[in-house]
């Protein structure tokens, strides 16, 4: 029986990312080819600047993660007072990533113990870029939180624009200010997949009681002993 298209994009989006960054984190242990190219690639891209470094900051903890926060606290109070079920579970996911980002990636720089770049204090630890994976997983899980939520086509489509602008100006930040190497940084964008695909698998199994079936009123959704209709399905 053929496996429905729908299926294969979760794993892609798990296995792919997580083979992509098993590769680049043993190019940076071995001091391997990639890691010549990227040191190459990087000496043409550094050139510090007052833009870059506040394109830089989007990845600081006390700018991403208040986003996310606010994003948390909506999406739970939107489904506490509209009466989904499991309401709780994925802020709970999107709190759960972005606790795991300093989990996995303060391991992960004791152990490359990669260099800085010439721009920075000589220094180790810069692999992956902790900036760069705070500001993947906190706006991409602000993003997908609210996604659940949205129903206009331009106002989602928004959202994911404004993510993406986000995510990849905080990367050229870090590149062009010269805090990161550019693996570094691809490292994060991996690792960053890896932990939203978790998240979004969570917010597409949670029921959304707020999503009305076509032909259906709301007020039809609810017995009249207020006992939630068997009408409602996953989101």
């Amino acid at each position: 029986m053929p496996v429905p298209a729908r299926s294969r994009v979760l794993p892609a989006l798990v296995g792919l990312p997580a083979l992509l960054f098993a590769l680049i984190t043993w190019q940076v242990l071995a001091d391997g080819p990639l890691v010549g190219l990227d040191e190459r690639l990087s000496r043409a891209l550094v050139h510090p600047d007052r833009l870059s470094e506040l394109l830089s900051d989007l990845g600081n903890v006390q700018v991403a993660v208040p986003v996310l926060v606010v994003a948390l606290a909506y999406v739970a109070w939107h489904g506490r007072v509209t009466g989904v079920d499991l309401w709780w579970l994925p802020p709970l996911a999107g709190a759960l990533s972005m606790v795991l980002v300093p989990a996995l990636v303060a391991p992960l720089k004791e152990w490359t113990d990669r260099p800085g770049t010439p721009a920075v204090p000589p220094a180790t630890g810069y692999y992956p870029s902790g900036h760069t994976a705070t500001a993947v997983v906190a706006y991409g899980a602000a993003t997908l939180l609210l996604l659940w939520r949205l129903r206009a086509p331009a106002v989602r489509r928004g959202l994911v624009v404004l993510c993406a602008l986000l995510v990849l100006g905080t990367s050229y930040g870090l590149v062009r200010r010269g805090y990161h190497w550019p693996l570094d940084v691809v490292a994060s964008w991996c690792l960053g997949v890896v932990l939203l695909a978790g998240v979004r698998l969570v917010v597409r199994r949670t029921p959304d009681g707020s999503r009305t079936p076509p032909g259906i009123s709301r007020s039809t959704r609810r017995s009249s002993s207020g006992t939630p209709s068997s009408s409602n399905g996953p989101s």
